[in-house]
């Protein structure tokens, strides 16, 4: 078979790791030939094209981001974006096509295998584990990692300077990212988007430590997160899938903060750190058993699929179940984190 793959939507570590496995699987163990399209789904929608070898893909398992480089571009928003994705795939000669990506990515390689009868299989990445129908997204650890190294530095420079800092991290729908980040480097105070933010809540929890003797204190927030009342985001920009570029809350946040408690308090936005970088153990070996199946169900033709991690086990479910909402906080979660609020 002769096989296609591409990566969409934001870039994320392990990106590379899943390439590399769907490299060595699908060459090494069928007899395949595997091509990249770069830049998602402009890639086959241009018809721009790089062979993918044994060779061109060895040792990728620690390199972040992804060799095929990435867009967020909805070919549904493109004059015959679709069916010029069905011709690149004719031209190439191609069998079928991996397409790795979020709930954006994803919800594109669904609506092309039913309306125009793509052979896709869809391997779910973002770092904001907000994909139905799997336990855990690649990158996500990663993502989580870092924004925990950095809450250990901040909880230093906070004590030293007797302030409040609050740190965005990212989330736009889902408080994944500040809620585990959160949690893992002790966070005082964690603000995610399914719960409007209570800022005379905020407000008392800190001047509750500082009443205990903590002169400092550590916010988590996530940038999809709103205050009580806060109007919907107007006149702003959005990209090809409707999405409004977030980020701010962090610095109106601190601001509110120093002015009802009198405390000085700094903000700092994490952003793509979060996204850069080697991914840790943990997404790649997610990554590359990702890898392997997304190969296996090619060659088995179950098109439609998406890979997934259920408890210990990687399976490969619709991917209509990963798309069809998003998957948000698990409030048992949040509550373990609100032990430690104040």
């Amino acid at each position: 078979m002769r096989i296609g793959i591409l990566t969409g939507g934001g870039d994320c570590p392990g990106l590379n790791a899943v390439i590399r496995a769907v490299v060595r699987r699908s060459v090494s163990n069928y007899g395949s030939e595997v091509v990249g399209f770069l830049e998602g789904w402009r890639g086959p929608i241009e018809n721009m094209v790089m062979p993918l070898t044994l060779q061109s893909t060895g040792g990728l398992i620690q390199r972040g981001g992804t060799i095929l480089r990435t867009s967020r571009t909805n070919p549904f928003k493109i004059e015959r974006g679709p069916e010029r994705i069905m011709e690149s795939m004719k031209s190439n000669r191609l069998d079928a096509l991996i397409a790795m990506g979020g709930e954006d990515t994803c919800g594109v390689a669904h609506k092309m295998h039913q309306q125009h009868n793509l052979n896709v299989v869809c391997v779910p990445k973002t770092i904001d584990n907000d994909l139905n129908a799997t336990d855990f997204t690649f990158g996500f650890d990663t993502a989580v990692n870092i924004v925990m190294e950095a809450i250990d530095r901040l909880h230093t420079t906070a004590e030293s300077h007797n302030r409040v800092l609050v740190c965005e991290v990212m989330g736009r729908h889902a408080g994944w990212i500040a809620c585990y980040g959160g949690i893992a480097g002790g966070a005082d105070h964690i603000l995610v988007p399914e719960i409007p933010i209570d800022l005379t809540n905020v407000v008392e929890s800190i001047k509750k430590r500082h009443a205990r003797g903590k002169d400092y204190s550590i916010v988590v927030v996530a940038e999809g997160a709103k205050l009580e009342h806060q109007e919907a985001l107007k006149d702003q920009e959005l990209d090809s899938f409707g999405h409004v570029r977030l980020g701010g809350i962090g610095e109106t946040l601190a601001k509110l903060i120093e002015k009802h408690t009198g405390y000085e308090t700094r903000a700092i936005v994490l952003g793509h750190i979060q996204r850069g970088g080697s991914p840790t153990a943990f997404d790649r070996v997610l990554a590359t058993r990702f890898g392997v199946l997304a190969a296996d169900l090619v060659q088995q033709k179950k098109f439609g699929r998406m890979v997934s991690l259920q408890g210990s086990f990687v399976k490969d479910v619709p991917v209509a179940d990963g798309v069809d909402s998003l998957k948000t906080l698990d409030m048992d979660l949040y509550k373990v984190a609100e032990v430690f609020f104040g």
